[in-house]
Parts: C-alpha cells; structure tokens; sequence
C-alpha cells in the first residue's frame, strides 16, 4: 500500500517533526539541550575554539561551503544542464523552480521566526541572516535530495537511485553538523532544516516526477507515431 512506503511515510514525519521544533522555537527559544549539545563541539579549556586540530577546523568550514548559495546553485546548473542534455527537459525545468522556490520560502521563514544565532560560542563563520531554519540544512536537503531522485528517475535504475540517494543523504548531514560545529546554529535549526527539506523533497519529486513522466510519456507516444526511434 502507497500510504505505507517509506517514500511517503519519511516525508510526512519529517513534517510534523519540523511543526513540532517550530513550535518549540516559538515557545522556549532555546533550551539547555540545544546549549550542552553546541557546546559537545567546543574546548571545554577556550569554548571560543572549535575541538579538533585546524585542518579539521578548515575541512569543516569547507563542509559549510558545500551548502552555501555558490556551492548549491553550481551543484543545481550542473544538474539541470546533463538533465536538459540527456532529454529529460521536464525534470531539468522542475529541479530549477523547486530549488528557487525552496530559496524563497527559506528566506520567508527566517524573517517570520528571527530567532538569534548562537551567542554563547564564538562564530567561525560568517552569518547574515536569522537562525531557524538553517538554510544550509533546509537547501541541502531539497537540492541534493532533488537532483538524487530526479536522476533515479531519469535513469530507470535502482541501482543508480540508491547510490544518488546515500551521496545526497551523506552530504546533506555532514553539511547540517558543519553548522554546529563553526557555532552557527542551534542543533535544533539544523534538525528543523533537515526535516523541512525532506518533507519539501518528497513532495516536489512525487509532483514534478509525475508531471515529467506523463510528458515524456505523450512525447515517446508522438515519437513513435511519427516512425522516429524513441530513446
């Protein structure tokens, strides 16, 4: 039964989860949980300097890199170009308006929550807007995720949707702990990013995943109609 896949049940308790810490940034702001849990990635000695040894302090603002608009936009160009040139125009446009469309909402949220970054760390990063939800971790989230399941469906193999998905997961978590650990944002943002962006990723690809297979569909139809090879 559909209702009961792991594709539709993931992105439902990923929404509710994400109404659940809204609600608790509303109402506590922020917790001993979200304190001790920044502080698990600082100095007990000097909490002004992230634990590890500076390469690791580099690899890790790198990490951040990834998720920024620069590093997420190039990874979506990319993506929607090899979609656009392997005939899949449908999903290229698709990846492109769900990406802008999830940038626009991450902007409304912040302003609508403005909670206060960290103050109790020192920032090994710059910062320039509200503190939930990370963008970092909500953009990853239906970016990589996006152009995982776009490319498992472009594809046709599971083999190649399975692979995508783990790289995209893999990332996208690596990229929300980054985050914590430069002392940018609460464990709770990252958390509320991460299950925004699965909730707005299980919904794009059923919607525009539907969408662009019954138009590649009518496409191969006419194709066929016309004599010509359908690839």
């Amino acid at each position: 039964m559909f209702l009961l896949q792991p594709r539709f049940l993931l992105p439902v308790a990923a929404t509710f989860a994400f109404l659940g810490l809204a609600f608790y940034v509303v109402s506590d702001g922020t917790s001993a949980v979200d304190s001790a849990l920044v502080m698990l990635f600082r100095d007990p000695a000097n909490p002004s300097v992230p634990i590890g040894p500076a390469w690791f302090r580099e690899m890790m603002r790198d990490l951040t890199a990834l998720g920024s608009f620069i590093g997420l936009g190039i990874a979506t160009v990319i993506a929607a170009l090899t979609l656009r040139l392997c005939g899949h125009r449908p999903l290229a446009i698709g990846l492109v308006v769900n990406v802008l469309a999830a940038t626009g909402t991450s902007t409304l949220l912040k302003l609508a929550f403005g909670r206060e970054r960290p103050g109790i760390v020192e920032h090994a990063a710059l910062t320039f807007t509200a503190s939930f939800p990370s963008g970092h971790a909500f953009l990853s989230a239906v970016v990589l995720l996006g152009i995982a399941g776009f490319v498992g469906i472009a594809s046709r193999r599971a083999d190649i949707a399975r692979l995508c998905l783990w790289i995209a997961w893999a990332l996208m978590i690596a990229i929300g702990v980054s985050r914590i650990y430069l002392g940018v944002h609460w464990p709770s943002d990252v958390l509320g990013g991460w299950c925004l962006g699965v909730a707005w990723s299980g919904l794009a690809l059923f919607l525009i995943g539907r969408f662009a297979a019954r138009r590649e569909t009518k496409i191969a139809q006419a194709a066929a109609a016309r004599g010509e090879p359908v690839i």
